[in-house]
């Protein structure tokens, strides 16, 4: 039996850092995923339809007593001896449990144990963490059996987009479609989302490896990763946002690594050293993250609406951009961004801890809608006597791919991204529709 699953990665639309200090943040998935294919060895499942049936599957071809990781973007494969990690772990209890359960320092270190006896190159060093996290939400979920995982990302790592946890939530959500924790049905073609219950199960078992991986994370990530969609956060308090206009960013990877715990830290030593000036840029990013969550959620019923609105997104962005500006967390990367999309007319801002790492920049539904009709048949602007500013640029090559031409000669990675799609999928029937390209 095999089933897989895909979460999505995030961005932060608005209020990073200041929320650490009391302002709102806004956060939303990208259409850019980690997909998790889980096969058991030997298992024994049931069948959900119209009718509950119980099937008993051998895979004699691979009756092996191993469980598989294989990171395939990585070229990297590990494995363990399903008898030595039960050995291991059996010494300070069974970690198996229906219920979302939080690793003990006792069984952590036993993991760490089994991660290092794989040898893993010095340079990828810091998957020893999501290892870690992989091994215990395994056992506990599934227990001892021998299996295959296979992961495959669209998301580039440590670059801000919660690559670690669309790690943790398409892992959570394999392993749950082949619990007794969840009732899926095994005959839907396609993928599929799982109810709200499902989910909620889903984000706590995910929760508990990104704890693994970073200590105390806020939640957000992997929240976002699970339910999808936008979600506003502030103080500790996670509120879930619908979306009532479609969004595509241009999605910018500096490449450029940072130190999020040592910018963070830049933050709040200047909120020392100049208390009142650094209340009043919270203060002002705490009221952009609130309007654009309403600008979000508001109805656009024509497309001068959708226009409008996303001017308005716009100049949210430069201003919060400004602002982390203010705090310190820009970088020069994110400056040759800025000034490269600025050419364009395009709005632009850092995502995440800043200091490198990614950048957004808005793509209008109108320039995207002009590059279309380009690209069919530039004849199309023959007649025409009054042409926009954005046209004049199109006539010389599209808007979008001049950014991307420019910013991928600086060495940047360029991903154009849809903005608030789904959260956690799964999928059964393989042979439709669960590539990863769709």
């Amino acid at each position: 039996m095999e089933v897989r699953a895909r979460a999505p990665g995030k961005i932060i639309l608005a209020g990073e850092h200041a929320v650490v200090h009391g302002s709102t943040a806004v956060a939303a998935s990208i259409n850019l995923y980690t997909y998790i294919s889980l096969r058991f060895h030997s298992i024994s499942v049931k069948m959900w339809g119209r009718k509950m049936v119980d099937l008993l599957i051998f895979d004699l071809s691979d009756n092996d007593d191993t469980l598989k990781l294989h990171l395939k973007d990585l070229s990297l494969e590990f494995s363990w001896s399903i008898r030595r990690i039960k050995e291991l772990l059996q010494e300070v209890g069974c970690p198996f449990s229906s219920t979302p359960t939080t690793c003990t320092p006792e069984f952590l270190k036993l993991i760490a144990a089994l991660v290092e006896e794989q040898n893993i190159p010095e340079a990828k060093f810091g998957l020893a963490s999501g290892l870690s996290a992989f091994i215990w939400l395994f056992t506990c979920i599934q227990g001892f059996k021998p299996a295959t995982v296979v992961v495959t990302s669209e998301l580039p790592l440590g670059s801000g987009l919660g690559s670690s946890a669309a790690f943790c939530v398409s892992v959570s959500a394999a392993l749950l479609a082949l619990s007794d924790s969840v009732t899926p049905d095994f005959s839907k073609q396609g993928w599929s989302v799982y109810g709200e219950n499902e989910l909620e199960l889903v984000n706590k078992w995910a929760f508990e490896g990104e704890k693994i991986i970073h200590g105390k994370p806020s939640g957000i990530d992997n929240s976002v990763s699970t339910f999808g969609n936008m979600i506003k956060f502030k103080s500790g308090s996670l509120t879930r946002l619908s979306s009532n206009m479609p969004l595509k960013m241009l999605v910018t990877n500096t490449k450029v690594g940072r130190n999020t715990k040592a910018l963070v830290a830049g933050v709040s030593e200047r909120a020392l050293r100049h208390p009142d000036a650094m209340k009043s840029v919270f203060n002002a990013v705490d009221s952009i993250s609130k309007e654009l969550s309403t600008i979000i959620q508001s109805s656009a019923p024509d497309e001068l609406s959708i226009t409008e609105k996303e001017e308005k997104l716009e100049e949210l962005m430069e201003m919060n951009q400004g602002l982390l500006q203010c705090m310190g967390v820009s970088h020069a990367s994110i400056e040759t961004v800025l000034r490269t999309t600025l050419k364009y007319k395009l709005a632009s801002k850092l995502t995440g801890a800043g200091g490198g790492g990614c950048v957004l920049t808005l793509l209008p539904t109108q320039i995207l809608e002009t590059d279309y009709y380009m690209q069919v048949d530039k004849r199309w602007f023959g007649g025409m006597h009054r042409v926009s500013e954005h046209i004049y640029l199109l006539l010389s090559g599209t808007v979008v791919d001049k950014v991307i031409a420019e910013l991928e000669s600086c060495g940047f990675q360029c991903l154009v991204s849809g903005i608030g799609g789904n959260g956690a999928e799964f999928c059964f029937d393989l042979s439709r529709g669960c590539n990863e390209a769709q």
